[in-house]
């Protein structure tokens, strides 16, 4: 039986990266307990690197990108799974050393799947994917560190893009007041939408600033990194918390110690990719329970498998809002 995949190569003298919609045989399956077929991916920030060969992020070729898929097992060779089974996969190496999400069938270890958590469809969870997944854990992040509504104003950063749509979504339904940094202002009624009290103009964050600012923010969810990180964690309130799981803007940390140890500030760092799986279910549940499938809806685009290659580098600009869902069927 044969199916559709994106498939990438590297040219091993100019270390150029070829991508191309191929047929692929189900015996090139990588080993795994469980088959999936796959209903819908998704297309992020780490996708489009590996697509276009801007980043690094292949670590063995050929290679079927695609960090996140959803679907519904197909064979199962271990009891945890069966025929029928709605599942949800993020993270875990997918399209870096392990074959990924953008392909009809996919074969997986069956300690990488999660139960779709009700009301969510496969659509949803792509919907929300690693994107939504990262947010979720930086706001559980924030809220173990005792933040809690009514404490102050959080800072989304990058608000429009993926993470921070489902980051302004999530807190809001939680009941914090969210102030949304972002630098396309024709995007403010959507944040408010989403649940954004207040917008704000990247432009405030992006440029260097002082070691110290006025303190203002209880808690920051921040994914974009440099002078932005550096300026959120600058304004933000003594024992205050700031969760960094982005680099948007850059991978560097122009900054001081001065919020860490004049104000008690405490940065913590997301990593969303070996998350072990209860956490990985708690994060789930928060979403499933404050991020209704109308707002999502309002924050997703939709394309094709075919459409893929070329809408990657569209992402890479920053013309994109929200989240890219990919229907693997087309």
């Amino acid at each position: 039986m044969t199916f559709r995949a994106i498939l990438l190569n590297r040219d091993e003298q100019t270390k150029a990266t070829r991508a191309e919609l191929t047929g692929l045989d189900e015996s090139r399956l990588p080993d795994g307990d469980v088959d999936v077929r796959v209903e819908y991916s998704t297309l992020n920030y780490k996708d489009a690197l590996a697509i276009t060969g801007r980043g690094a992020i292949v670590r063995q070729w050929p290679m079927v990108p695609g960090i996140d898929l959803a679907g519904v097992v197909e064979d199962s060779r271990h009891p945890d799974w069966k025929p029928g089974d709605r599942v949800v996969v993020t993270g875990w190496g997918l399209g870096e050393t392990r074959w990924g999400g953008l392909t009809e069938r996919q074969r997986l270890p069956a300690s990488m799947l999660l139960a779709l958590p009700a009301p969510y469809t496969t659509r949803d969870a792509m919907a929300i994917a690693t994107a939504g997944f990262t947010a979720a854990l930086s706001v559980m992040r924030l809220r173990r560190h005792g933040v809690r509504p009514g404490d102050g104003e959080i800072l989304v950063t990058g608000a429009a893009g993926g993470v921070g749509s489902i980051a302004v979504a999530l807190l809001a339904g939680l009941g914090y007041r969210v102030v949304a940094s972002t630098g396309r202002p024709q995007e403010a009624d959507y944040l408010r939408f989403l649940g954004a009290a207040d917008t704000l103009d990247r432009a405030t964050l992006a440029q260097p600033g002082k070691p110290l600012a006025s303190e203002r923010w209880a808690g920051v969810v921040d994914s974009v990194g440099s002078h932005t990180l550096v300026n959120a964690c600058a304004a933000t309130r003594a024992d205050g918390a700031v969760a960094a799981c982005g680099l948007a803007q850059g991978a560097d940390f122009p900054g001081t110690v001065m919020p860490f140890i004049l104000r008690g500030v405490t940065l913590y760092g997301i990593n969303s990719v070996l998350t072990p799986n209860e956490q990985r279910r708690e994060a789930w549940r928060l979403l499933a329970d404050h991020v209704a499938p109308e707002k999502l809806a309002q924050m997703t685009s939709e394309i094709g498998l075919s459409e893929v290659i070329g809408f990657a580098p569209r992402f890479l600009d920053g013309q994109v809002r929200g989240r890219t869902v990919v229907d693997v069927s087309r």
